[in-house]
């Protein structure tokens, strides 16, 4: 993959398209667990942009706002839906953290991990 290919990919995680009719902020809003390997695919596409951006001093918005949306709207939905009993995949708490992470990473230019 490399990082036009991960950075569309990121993008087309938060909205609906003809090329993804299934991106992840859609699915947790329903209270749908992603589908299998979607969050493996997310954090390979986001390994991609850190390594394309980490000496970059400047990010496009687009892009920005979509790993905003993937760090922040997916915690919220995530919590949300636990709020009105929806039973997420057990390990999709860790996984959004796993997001926020790397997102984070890329934001600082120094790759982080979970532990």
């Amino acid at each position: 993959m490399n990082y036009e290919t991960a950075r569309k990919f990121l993008i087309d995680q938060t909205v609906i398209t003809e090329e993804n009719p299934d991106p992840l902020l859609m699915r947790l809003q329903q209270g749908k667990p992603p589908v299998p390997g979607q969050i493996t695919s997310i954090l390979l596409a986001l390994k991609v942009v850190f390594e394309s951006l980490k000496d970059a001093t400047v990010i496009d918005k687009k892009l920005a706002y979509a790993l905003y949306e993937l760090t922040i709207k997916a915690q919220q939905m995530f919590a949300a839906g636990r709020k009105v009993g929806v039973e997420w995949p057990p390990l999709l708490k860790e996984d959004l953290l796993r997001i926020a992470i790397a997102t984070e990473s890329i934001f600082s230019g120094e790759w982080q991990s979970l532990h």
